[in-house]
């Protein structure tokens, strides 16, 4: 399986600690942001990664290198300006493809592959995304979104989830079986979702997403454990004091 880490956005609400630092190379417990996820995606066996940047994303390049030092496989795309969620995806679809001699890099259909965006932070177990991906695969799903509870800056949440279905919050609220969450920034998508992408082009994820739902064609899951969305310059110190608390940092 290959990985996907999101790191081209600006980080406007963690200014100005990223006016020099591109936000995914901010520290938390001692790591940047990004190497928690990197070392927890090695762990879990998923060593071909792919990560975007536009804003300072030479920094991201030079602190990562090829990232043998991590056990992995790092490859790059540079998008200049960043082309928000969906766009990203699609520009580095190249990536992401099967190449007709094997491996990676052509074109063609491939196997659906792991999103993951770079200011979050989490225990969630990676090693579950292969079974995951399966199980995607074998339905012909678009998406399977794993979903966390409300963090209290975004108290209303994004998508319902009934019996491992994603559904719209307005369905959820008038199923009384339906919890209300947000959306943890860890997904496994078909590249089919993306194709239709002109490559270059900004696109936002939601709406993608939102159609795909309307259809049926979204699995999730509810993460009851660890997640910090790393927004602002406070959580980042919160998280900070909480992982080097722990002396069993996940």
């Amino acid at each position: 399986m290959i990985a996907m880490l999101l790191a081209a956005g600006r980080g406007e609400r963690m200014r100005p600690l990223t006016d020099h630092t591109p936000k995914p190379l901010l520290e938390a417990g001692g790591k940047p942001l990004i190497v928690w996820h990197i070392e927890r995606l090695a762990r879990a066996g998923i060593t071909d990664l792919v990560i975007n940047h536009a804003h300072l994303g030479a920094q991201i390049e030079t602190a990562l290198g090829g990232g043998s030092r991590y056990g992995v496989r790092i490859r790059y795309s540079d998008e200049g300006t960043a082309l928000e969620t969906a766009g990203g995806i699609a520009y580095a679809l190249p990536l992401l493809l099967p190449s007709p001699a094997g491996g990676r890099g052509g074109g063609g259909e491939g196997e659906p592959f792991a999103v993951i965006n770079s200011d979050i932070y989490s225990d969630y177990d990676f090693a579950h995304l292969f079974e995951r991906a399966a199980a995607l695969q074998a339905s012909g799903d678009a998406a399977h979104l794993v979903l966390v509870d409300n963090p209290p800056h975004h108290p209303k949440g994004d998508f319902g989830l009934t019996d491992g279905r994603v559904t719209d919050t307005f369905s959820s609220i008038l199923n009384p079986q339906s919890s209300i969450l947000t959306f943890s920034g860890i997904g496994i998508y078909q590249t089919s979702l993306f194709k239709d992408i002109p490559r270059g082009s900004i696109a936002p994820l939601a709406p993608l997403l939102r159609a795909q739902i309307a259809l049926g064609k979204v699995s999730g899951e509810h993460h009851r454990g660890l997640w910090v969305d790393v927004g602002t310059p406070q959580r980042l110190v919160e998280l900070d004091k909480l992982i080097r608390s722990s002396h069993n940092a996940p």
